[in-house]
């Protein structure tokens, strides 16, 4: 087996991200994608979609559409694409090259005849020594008469005969021929399995580095003797801890929910790049230990030495009492980070089909004057919905007249602010400095302080007390907006 060789060494690596359309895009076939994605961008080399899709009973249309609609919101990118259902005639011909050598044979036993992987991984079937030791004679006219046959490898048993390969990230693998099943290459349809498939497709594509989940790590020693039966050197393999809940529990859907659906992220209200950034952590650390990074830096510090053994921990809580709970917190907060980096007018182009779902009059135009009110008050981009409601609605929800009452004050004095308030508001330039100006003298003029003149306004105005800044918001809002509430205010302190 050749040793494990250098990164700078490889001139322009192919790698494939190769999913299974039998379910939704899940958080650790994305980080799979990323992690292949970042090794080819690194490299120069060329990044290879591949969808294994040979399993006709559990593929669905549903599922393609949901890997292709995840890979879409990264935004990422490939450079071929290939389905592996229509490279089946290239799988059977593998599959009887390895016959024709004496590396397989034909397993007629009934209990076999289909893909029984699973007996094998169980312990409880390594082979049926009738059908390995069955003369090439016998096998041709059993299978002549149309008798079903699986067609299996013929793993090498004598004693001392080791599977061996070297791993990027966990170091030397090596493994006992005896203790491996005779894994099926064809089902008795015809059909290829997985492990055929697979390495059929790698060869022919000239994949020169795997890398997937530690989940197929043992899966590698069948992958080893499949490629040295078919005559090609085992690709470079690498593979990624798994991603597990706080319970150390492998992350499923039926167990864990959305949560680890990608659309979920991105219906959330995830960044592309802050999703990509956090998946990049799960895993992986770069040499310098930073954690917010955009694309670019991702793409020059990635490395197969970066990634560690240890699972890593998707940290959310169960059950969560908020939405934002779904998530673990460090993907909050990255998400945060990466929209407060965001240039205003990006981060409004965002915002807007977001806003416009349940508020189709807001235009592009009075999105970007909001926008820089509430970058810095908002984790998720669905949180525009909240932070910014009193924006896009010309009636505010009903509220606590109470809240209307300033600090250290009373109903009356509140009432006496916003009397005060139309008169000054209705003679001023809405723009940030003059109602400054003006709004703290009319607090001098009544004899209050400052916020107890401001916080009446911000409640009749926002419905609430947490609210961005006052002059940026009543500059925004505009002048009717604002007089129009300030009635309705006094109205329920009278």
């Amino acid at each position: 087996m050749p040793e494990l060789i250098p990164e700078s060494s490889h001139p322009k690596p192919r790698v494939r991200f190769a999913p299974s359309p039998t379910g939704f895009l899940h958080v650790g076939s994305a980080r799979t994608f990323i992690f292949n994605w970042l090794y080819a961008r690194h490299n120069h080399g060329t990044m290879i979609l591949r969808l294994d899709d040979t399993d006709v009973e559990r593929n669905t249309d549903a599922s393609v559409n949901s890997i292709f609609e995840g890979l879409k919101w990264l935004g990422l990118g490939w450079d071929e694409e290939y389905k592996q259902s229509e490279r089946l005639e290239l799988h059977r011909k593998v599959a009887w090259s390895i016959f024709e050598k004496g590396l397989a044979y034909r397993d007629f036993t009934p209990a076999h005849t289909g893909d029984s992987e699973k007996s094998g991984a169980q312990g409880t079937w390594l082979f049926n020594p009738g059908m390995r030791e069955l003369s090439r004679e016998e096998s041709d006219r059993r299978a002549s008469g149309g008798e079903p046959f699986a067609l299996r490898f013929r793993v090498p048993r004598e004693a001392g005969k080791i599977v061996r390969f070297t791993d990027a990230v966990y170091g030397e693998q090596e493994k006992a021929g005896a203790d491996i099943e005779d894994f099926a290459l064809l089902r008795s349809d015809g059909m290829p399995t997985y492990h055929l498939a697979s390495c059929a497709d790698d060869a022919d594509l000239r994949i020169s580095h795997v890398i997937r989940g530690q989940d197929h790590l043992t899966n590698t020693f069948k992958h080893v003797l499949i490629f040295e039966a078919a005559g090609s050197a085992p690709p470079q393999f690498a593979h990624l801890p798994l991603l597990v809940a706080p319970d150390g529990t492998k992350l499923s859907k039926r167990k864990h929910g959305p949560v680890v659906s990608v659309t979920t992220y991105r219906d959330a209200g995830f960044l592309p790049e802050s999703f990509i950034n956090f998946l990049c952590l799960l895993g992986w650390s770069p040499k310098n230990d930073r954690e917010q990074m955009g694309l670019e830096e991702l793409k020059d510090l990635f490395s197969l030495e970066g990634i560690n053994r240890a699972n890593a921990v998707v940290n959310f809580k169960e059950p969560a009492t908020t939405p934002e709970e779904t998530f673990d917190p460090k993907a909050v907060w990255l998400n945060a980070e990466h929209i407060r980096g965001l240039a205003i007018e990006d981060l409004s182009q965002r915002l807007l089909p977001i806003v416009n779902e349940s508020h189709p009059n807001v235009t592009a135009e009075k999105m970007l004057e909001i926008t820089p009110l509430i970058r810095e008050r908002i984790k998720l981009l669905r949180d525009v919905l909240t932070a910014a409601d009193f924006f896009f609605v010309d009636q505010l929800p009903r509220y606590d007249p109470a809240e209307l009452v300033p600090q250290k004050g009373d109903a009356a004095m509140a009432l006496k602010v916003l009397q005060k308030a139309q008169t000054v508001l209705a003679n001023v330039e809405f723009k940030h400095d003059p109602l400054d100006q003006a709004l703290r003298s009319a607090a001098q003029e009544l004899g209050v302080k400052a916020g107890q003149m401001f916080q009446p306004i911000r409640v009749a105005v926002c419905g609430r007390k947490n609210a961005p800044g006052l002059f940026e918001t009543l500059e925004v809002l505009g002048k009717g907006v604002t007089l129009k509430r300030i009635e309705q205010a006094t109205q329920k302190l009278g």
